[in-house]
């Protein structure tokens, strides 16, 4: 008797829950990982509160994602390496929710989007990951990279956010506020902390040099009483109380769409990351149904604090990875490190300024690029260069969602365009099949009045009607043999233009038979009747001789090839492909 729903529903959700073997494991180098976690927090607590305040609600619901999201995510999540908390990608995302809904829709979406993504666990779509291009991939991070560069602008001038949420509306406005007041303080700042930061990394690359150069700008724009820098105002300390007073039912409806959107890019960009890691190690395989319910709970657990949506941050993995992180305890101590900056250090941390947390982020955004993946895949093939690019340019000029879905429905389209051209229609000598004795007079008699047509490859909608085009244009000739053994695929569109190209090619009196169909093609050409149109005339055969030998008693039969008066010995069934 098979299990009932709830059961199975059951199972599968304790098989998503932590195992003993990952408690262990953080009982094996803890040391190690205690510094890898020290080190990774260092990185993140700018980022936090840069993203945190470009995302809208500010630098505390950086921090408290940073905190309550990197803890659940590292203990339920399917990578013993991943670091999760507030990162560009969903930033960019963020920001037009925040316009439209403000901070209680952006808080709601976050809860439907963990509920979304821990049905997707359920369900086990964790694996289809794996079919998403590289080109897309790519064309994101770029489209990505350079929406966080530009919402960075109006912080980096000193200035205002203009109002608006398309990033260069918003950029563009900022500009023409600064060329009326100029503020070359925070310019300067906000450009000498992204220059420490690109430099610093090719010189010594495991020193966190953002808070460095963070600690530094806020030092010189205390001691200079530089308020031009805009520093980040007051910080409450500590978490605030878990919450659902944010929530309004009857805006749930129209969240929907918004909170789909976040929790594809959470799903997206987490299980990126932890891909990511599994590459940058040896013996690592994190487990892409858990890492969504890790992150689902993460999402779920983040807004009741006032944080925003969350995913898996490849920066911060990579960084824990190269430090020797080898368990989740690295991740969770990043998240006990921040949450005791929260607890003890708010104040010193309000006096940050914009203008370096903008240079942090411009940094980021420039070193989110790798220019030698980019120059691979334009130089790979022209599809894959035009994927990458639309890609880039949608996710700046609409989002990064709809880019998603636009580069992977071309990139789809783009392949089934090259899987349409693999398939190809050849006419092929049957002399090889004609019996021994008189095979060249034999050969010369037929090759007049019959033609035999090899397909390879698929034969479906993307490329069905080419083969309707040159079926109905055969010569004139009595008999059209069809070599189907080579058809690699057949669907309802291409067994539907094949029965076409039967009835136009018998109407203009020319009999078509085939060979070698196999059994997994049967039924579809069965379910339009292709079928039954060669088997009513008998015109269906198991090999490419035995259709030759009815294709000249066919000839023989209405006249056109004298009966000889000793039949030839049937030519022997071969079972090789190249018969069929």
């Amino acid at each position: 008797m098979s299990a009932s729903l709830p059961g199975r529903v059951w199972a599968s959700v304790r098989s998503l829950l932590p195992s003993r073997a990952d408690v262990a494991a953080m009982g094996r180098n803890p040391r190690r990982d205690l510094l890898a976690g020290l080190t990774v927090a260092i990185v993140a607590l700018p980022l936090a509160l840069g993203f945190g305040v470009s995302s809208g609600l500010g630098a505390q619901a950086g921090l408290a994602t940073a905190v309550v999201a990197g803890a659940l995510a590292a203990f339920f999540g399917g990578s013993n390496l991943q670091v999760s908390g507030p990162t560009g990608a969903m930033t960019v995302v963020l920001v037009p929710i925040v316009a439209q809904y403000g901070t209680g829709g952006v808080l709601t979406v976050g809860l439907i989007a963990g509920l979304i993504l821990i049905g997707l666990a359920v369900a086990r779509a964790g694996r289809y990951m794996q079919y998403v291009p590289a080109p897309v991939v790519e064309g994101f991070t770029l489209g990505i990279a350079c929406v966080i560069g530009l919402q960075q602008v109006p912080n980096a001038l000193g200035v205002a956010k203009p109002e608006g949420d398309k990033v260069l509306v918003v950029t563009w406005r900022a500009v023409e506020e600064f060329v009326r007041q100029p503020n070359w303080t925070a310019v300067g700042l906000a450009l000498a902390v992204a220059a420490v930061m690109l430099v610093g990394a090719r010189w010594r690359p495991t020193v966190p040099f953002s808070i460095v150069a963070v600690i530094a700008a806020t030092i010189v724009a205390q001691l200079f009483h530089l308020d031009a820098a805009n520093p980040i105002g007051d910080l409450p300390s500590g978490l605030p109380a878990p919450s659902l007073s944010f929530l309004d039912p009857s805006a749930l409806g129209s969240l929907l769409a918004p909170a789909v959107a976040v929790a594809a890019l959470a799903a997206l960009e987490s299980l990126l990351s932890a891909s990511v890691a599994d590459g940058m190690t040896v013996g690592q395989k994190h487990d892409p149904d858990r890492e969504l319910f890790g992150q689902g709970l993460a999402n779920l657990a983040t807004p009741l604090f006032g944080g925003v949506p969350a995913t898996g941050a490849i920066a911060r993995t990579a960084v824990n990875v190269r430090t020797g992180a080898g368990s989740r305890l690295a991740a969770l101590t990043h998240a006990a490190v921040l949450a005791v900056i929260v607890f003890t250090a708010a104040p010193l941390v309000s006096r940050i300024p914009l203008a370096a947390l903008a240079g942090v982020l411009l940094a980021t955004a420039v070193r989110m690029v790798e220019v030698s993946s980019i120059r691979a895949m334009v130089k790979a093939t022209r599809s894959d260069a035009m994927v990458l690019v639309l890609t880039a340019v949608t996710t700046l000029a609409l989002d990064l969602v709809y880019a998603v879905i636009i580069g992977l429905v071309v990139a789809g389209a783009l392949a089934l365009r090259a899987v349409a051209k693999q398939a190809r229609m050849e006419q092929v000598s049957f002399a090889p099949h004609l019996p021994g004795e008189d095979r060249e007079e034999e050969h010369r008699l037929l090759a007049e009045h019959i033609v035999v047509y090899r397909i390879d490859g698929p034969l479906f909608f993307a490329g069905a009607h080419r083969f309707l085009l040159e079926l109905t244009e055969v010569a004139d000739v009595r008999v059209v043999i069809l070599r189907m053994s080579r058809v690699t695929t057949i669907d309802a569109t291409g067994a539907l233009v094949l029965k076409d190209a039967v009835e136009k090619l018998n109407r203009r009196g020319i009999v078509v038979m085939t060979s070698g169909i196999r059994p997994g093609q049967r039924q579809v050409l069965d379910s339009v009747g292709a079928l039954d149109l060669l088997r009513l005339e008998g015109h269906e055969y198991a090999t490419t001789p035995e259709a030759i030998t009815g294709a000249r008693a066919h000839l023989q039969c209405t006249g056109v090839l004298p009966i000889p008066a000793q039949r030839p010995e049937p030519a022997s069934v071969i079972t090789e492909e190249s018969s069929r």
